[in-house]
């Protein structure tokens, strides 16, 4: 990204702030419309998680000295509960492949994240913001699973498939070992965070 690290990493925030307001109410419908209960059980852990990681970046937020974006909270709220209704009348198939398709896109988003929050000087969220990452990598790996084989897949297209989980972590790593050479002043908090 290009421009203010730090202004950069609190617009992510707020947007994964916000995504995960919709997510933990998009959630809550979803695990209510499903019939299989090893499902029930599965996404309403996610849906646990999400509002885990709205609380997680909320207090990032705090700490940045900034706020949520409110018009983006109405925003996400409404698209959140418009979600929950129509898992009940969407059928198994579209809350499965919409949910893994948000999730593939929240992994890279609390990526980029964890690369702003080095780039501005903010390495102590950084373990934070790659284990959001990291758990968002399990969600999706649990909905593409669900879809994997599904005739629907004919006509839709299945997601590009998340790299392996431990590249999640490898890529910091290698901005960390970077920094170690250019003599950067966290790069020695930042690679214990990371290694």
């Amino acid at each position: 990204m290009l421009g203010d690290p730090l202004a950069n990493l609190i617009r992510i925030l707020q947007h994964a702030f916000s995504g995960e307001l919709a997510a933990g109410y998009a959630y809550r419908g979803h695990w209510h419309s499903l019939r299989d209960p090893s499902e029930r059980e599965r996404v309403r852990t996610i849906e646990a998680e999400e509002w885990h990681h709205r609380e997680l970046v909320g207090g990032m937020l705090r700490d940045l000295g900034a706020r949520p974006n409110r018009k983006r909270e109405v925003i996400f709220w409404i698209i959140g509960k418009a979600v929950a209704i129509f898992c009940h009348v969407g059928g198994w198939f579209f809350p499965m492949y919409g949910a893994g398709a948000l999730e593939r896109k929240n992994i890279v988003e609390y990526e980029d994240a964890a690369v702003e929050a080095l780039a501005s000087g903010h390495a102590e969220l950084i373990d934070c913001l790659l284990t959001m990452a990291e758990v968002e990598w399990e969600h999706e790996f649990f909905f593409r699973h669900k879809v994997l084989g599904h005739p629907f897949l004919r006509i839709f297209r299945l997601w590009d498939a998340a790299p392996p989980k431990e590249t999640i972590r490898a890529k910091l790593r290698a901005l960390a070992q970077d920094d170690v050479r250019d003599g950067a002043a966290a790069a020695d908090v930042l690679h214990a965070l990371v290694t």
